[in-house]
């Protein structure tokens, strides 16, 4: 069994790299069932800081293995190891070894809570995710994304069935995980440089207007116009006439009684003809 003075001195070793860290990680031994119990139980009675030490230093492999699941999100390992290890820590405080579990099986969702907290806070500079169905819904697409690239109507709706969250909450996030950061900043001109200014320095927007929402709310619209242009393009011609006059002109709509003297047959027949392609449409867009 590992001393108290050998966990110090693994503690105390520089660590100035990722490769040393995981090296220093995957040096101390991982304790036996019957050694963390006695860990455990002396940290939980006893408040035995040195047990927390070693409890906490026997799991850094593990929190190394999980954070490395979160590299394509553009963020330094080392940071969500960091991250990963507050996790750890806080799992180590409320371990109950009485319970029958591992205290690896007890910490992977403490570790994994901390590490989704923080690649939220800086994965993007505008957040992407501010509810829990939202941020469930963030890092389950983007591995669906990693498997099908973008989604077809048919995915969408089996994501949106799996997650429990609309088919819309779907393609916001798609929408919002495919977008390239951009910078804010003009690029600066070393000649002329009290002339340039960042747009943030000068560029106003009416309260309570979100940038990012206007963007999703556009990509989403023009998502929309899409499906109903391949809708109406099953519809006949008259059928797509009937619609296209009756509902997508902005000004001038057409009567009933107008489209019936067009196409010579009675109002009651154009409005079968309107409802019968208003169904149609509804089932290809549902």
């Amino acid at each position: 069994m590992t001393t108290s003075t050998n966990i110090n001195n693994y503690a105390l070793a520089p660590v100035g790299s990722l490769n040393s860290f995981n090296n220093l990680a995957h040096s101390i031994p991982v304790l036996t069932a019957e050694e963390e119990f006695d860990l455990a139980t002396r940290l939980q009675q006893d408040g035995d800081l040195d047990a927390a030490h070693r409890l906490i230093l026997s799991h850094l492999r593990f929190v190394s293995r999980i954070a490395s699941g979160y590299n394509g999100y553009g963020l330094p390992v080392v940071d969500l190891i960091q991250e990963g290890n507050i996790g750890l820590m806080k799992a180590v405080k409320r371990f109950d070894p009485t319970k029958g579990v591992r205290l690896v099986s007890f910490a992977v969702h403490w570790i994994r809570a901390e590490i989704h907290e923080y690649v939220i806070r800086n994965w993007r500079i505008v957040k992407i995710a501010t509810t829990k169905a939202q941020r469930k819904l963030f890092f389950n697409l983007r591995g669906a994304k990693k498997r099908l690239g973008w989604l077809n109507h048919a995915e969408i709706e089996a994501v949106a069935k799996d997650l429990g969250v609309t088919t819309k909450d779907v393609i916001s996030m798609e929408n919002r995980l495919s977008q390239p950061d951009a910078s804010f900043d003009l690029p600066t001109d070393q000649d002329d440089d009290e002339h340039n200014f960042s747009p943030a320095a000068y560029l106003t927007a009416p309260e309570n207007e979100d940038p990012s929402l206007a963007l999703d709310q556009a990509d989403y619209t023009d998502y929309q116009h899409n499906r109903l242009s391949h809708a109406l393009g099953t519809l006949d011609d008259r059928s797509r006439d009937i619609i296209s006059q009756r509902w997508l002109k902005e000004e001038g709509k057409s009567t009933l009684h107008q489209l019936a003297d067009q196409y010579q047959v009675s109002a009651e027949r154009i409005r079968q003809i309107e409802s019968n392609a208003i169904q149609k449409l509804q089932g290809l867009l549902a």
